[in-house]
């Protein structure tokens, strides 16, 4: 049985934010805490907490509570369909307002942080 953390991440990630939900709790694995260091550091969720096994994400909302900074998160790259692009094939998303997330060969990475060290890999998920 192949156990795809990422997909449960997100999953969860969107579950959440269709319920209004301030926390969400995922399993903790190097990937998952590497992708919410990313969604921190650009904006679209609070924090993140790290407890053993366990990775808690607050989410963030707009002023009002009422809209996610998260308005579509999608899976790109599957177990059983894996996504490869090189420098030059990474895609922007909505013209640069969103951002995907890539496994490279030097780690986990934003589109733009890719194109800057001018490398390709997998493509993960895309956020916008």
């Amino acid at each position: 049985m192949v156990n795809d953390t990422i997909s449960d991440m997100i999953t969860c990630i969107r579950n959440g934010i269709l319920i209004k939900s301030k926390t969400v709790k995922v399993l903790s694995t190097k990937t998952t805490r590497n992708i919410a260091k990313i969604l921190e550091r650009e904006g679209f969720i609070e924090s993140f907490q790290v407890s053993k096994s366990i990775l808690i994400l607050y989410l963030k909302y707009s002023k009002d509570q009422k809209q996610s900074c998260i308005t579509n998160l999608r899976r790109i790259s599957k177990p059983g369909l894996r996504i490869y692009v090189n420098k030059k094939e990474i895609p922007k998303i909505i013209g640069g307002m969103g951002i995907i997330i890539l496994s490279t060969s030097q780690g986990i990475m934003t589109d733009n942080e890719a194109r800057y060290y001018k490398i390709g890999g997998e493509l993960l998920c895309s956020v916008w």
